[in-house]
């Protein structure tokens, strides 16, 4: 049905044109044209390669096509090696409510970046916040509200590896 692998420089096209999609289509309900738009001058193919070169990033195809239908990363949260942030989980939005979304984090979390760290981070849209919250992660520092970027910092703490640091 559904195939997880890891992204591929060759990915880098499609990649950046389902996130596109996926935030003209679906996250079009929670910000501007204008927004988004910006947002996607970072997001372009040759971003995805560089940040590939940082991150561990996912791709999920649909197995009738190969068609890439949703990617994901996750890295080093601002280079610390015990903290990591997840980065561009996006579902085509044809695919989403079928659990999609939810394969990509639970394969993000067993990714080497999330079992060493003891915090993880993530960059939430007003769009996904919901679905967050859903897989575990909650407001960082309590602070419910969006931040000068539009966006809500959300964290997870890794109840193994926070043990051990306290």
């Amino acid at each position: 049905m559904y195939k997880i692998r890891r992204f591929l420089n060759t990915d880098a096209e499609v990649v950046a044109q389902l996130i596109a999609k996926t935030m003209r289509t679906t996250n079009v309900k929670d910000y501007s044209i204008e927004y988004i738009e910006k947002d996607l001058q970072s997001l372009k193919a040759n971003d995805l390669i560089e940040r590939a070169k940082q991150f561990h990033c996912t791709v999920i195809e649909n197995s009738d096509d190969s068609a890439i239908i949703g990617v994901g990363s996750i890295g080093p949260f601002w280079g610390s090696k015990t903290e990591s942030s997840l980065f561009n989980i996006f579902v085509d939005p044809e695919y989403q409510g079928h659990g999609l979304g939810k394969k990509i984090i639970n394969t993000l979390e067993m990714d080497e970046y999330f079992l060493r760290a003891s915090r993880i981070e993530i960059p939430a849209s007003k769009t996904a916040l919901r679905f967050y919250q859903k897989m575990g992660y909650g407001f960082k520092n309590g602070i419910d509200k969006v931040d000068s970027e539009e966006l809500y910092r959300l964290e997870k703490f890794n109840s193994e590896k926070y043990a051990k640091v306290k």
